[in-house]
């Protein structure tokens, strides 16, 4: 990854252009078999409700760690009736020149639970290495509620934020679930060996530290940019912050004092731990608090509409910002994008995506909506399982 840029740091050049030229999907959701090719640029999906607009979009998000914008297993996105699992397949045009990535589980053993990723016809090392020819943010109906609902969501947006810009981010917080889950499980057995527990313990204060860290980092970097964009702009700016025991420690000493200190107080806590079943400090309890800055109001106490627009104007944000340090545009999967907002402002973000110089899936459900795109877009029209241009 492209070295950490100071927060007073200006861009120096356009991040190159990362973009998708043909995607193939064999029994992946209602798609028994499929391959598109594609354009640079805006990718504007039309069709009614249910006609596989947003699998489509799901199938895009598969080519980034984790488990896609649907958080679905890999049963979940087999076709039903599908006998051999699933493969979504793509051609990719980058600064490191034509590639492929290949995922998903047709012809994989039955007792294996995890997905297959293929990079140029050979098997990755990890899902993260993906990460080395594109990077995938996206923003669904399902995420409006994220200002409102529990921390946990927020929690895992910020994480995924922090994955598109640090590729480590996500080992470190497989290694820490892993270690935590195993610190429970000897809670459950009553069991009391301090030599397991102290393992257990460090690992968890090493990769939990590091956890927080990086999230404040990614806080730091996002509120930067933040800063550098115009006043007033068509999306709000976000006031971002970070609040918990660690958080707070990471702003006052440096990490290795944090990691020690959080380290004793794990062993000197276990029997409070014990009694909860549960470790009630860490990085899981975290809370990424957001507000809206030219009304300096929290945002769950905006209106619908505010929040919308906020949770917009952090998303494209984050797209800059994964632009100027991965040196890559960033793939933006949008969907149901433009029903919400008017005219002006339709026009403004479709502007600002085609500056940020990247290729963009948009769903609706109305071509009308993206009128301001002709001559601009690749237009196709979705209906139950087939895709085909728009005119």
């Amino acid at each position: 990854m492209t070295a950490t840029p100071s927060a007073d740091d200006t861009p120096t050049r356009r991040p190159a252009r990362v973009h998708l030229t043909r995607l193939r999907l064999t029994d992946f959701r209602n798609y028994a078999a499929l391959s598109l090719d594609l354009e640079p640029g805006a990718v504007v999906l039309t069709g009614e409700n249910g006609a596989g607009k947003t699998n489509l979009l799901e199938a895009v998000s598969f080519l980034s760690p984790g488990r896609g914008l649907r958080r679905a297993t890999l049963a979940e996105v087999a076709r039903i009736g599908a006998g051999d699992g699933f493969a979504v397949h793509a051609e990719i045009d980058g600064p490191e020149g034509a590639g492929s990535i290949g995922i998903g589980t047709a012809g994989a053993d039955a007792a294996e639970t995890a997905r297959r990723v293929r990079i140029n016809g050979e098997p990755a090392r990890s899902a993260e290495a993906m990460l080395q020819w594109l990077r995938v943010v996206w923003l669904t109906p399902s995420m409006d509620s994220l200002f409102t609902g529990p921390a946990a969501e927020r929690r895992r947006f910020l994480d995924r934020l922090v994955l598109a810009i640090d590729p480590a981010h996500g080992k470190r917080a497989l290694d820490y679930e892993r270690a935590m889950r195993s610190r429970n499980r000897l809670f459950a057995d009553n069991v009391r060996d301090d030599a397991w527990f102290d393992a257990i313990e460090q690992e968890m204060a090493e990769k939990g530290i590091a956890i927080a860290a990086a999230r404040a980092e990614a806080v730091r970097l996002l509120s930067a940019m933040m800063e550098r964009l115009p006043a007033e702009g068509p999306f709000p700016k976000a006031l971002l912050a970070l609040e918990g025991s660690l958080d707070a420690e990471l702003g006052a000493a440096p990490a290795v004092d944090v990691e020690e200190a959080w380290r004793v107080r794990l062993r000197s806590r276990r029997e409070r731990d014990r009694e909860a079943g549960r470790a009630l400090e860490g990085p899981h309890r975290s809370e990424l608090l957001v507000r809206h800055a030219p009304k300096n109001m929290p945002a769950a106490s905006c209106s619908t509409g505010e929040q919308k627009a906020l949770l917009v104007g952090l998303v494209l944000a984050h797209a800059r910002l994964t632009g100027e340090l991965s040196g890559m545009a960033p793939i933006l999967l949008l969907d149901e994008i433009a029903a919400h907002f008017d005219t002006h402002r339709r026009t403004a973000l479709f502007d600002i995506l085609e500056e940020l110089n990247g290729q963009t899936f948009m769903t609706g459900t109305e071509e009308a909506l993206f009128s301001s795109l002709q001559g601009r877009a690749q237009f196709l029209t979705v209906a139950a399982g087939t895709i085909r241009p728009v005119g």
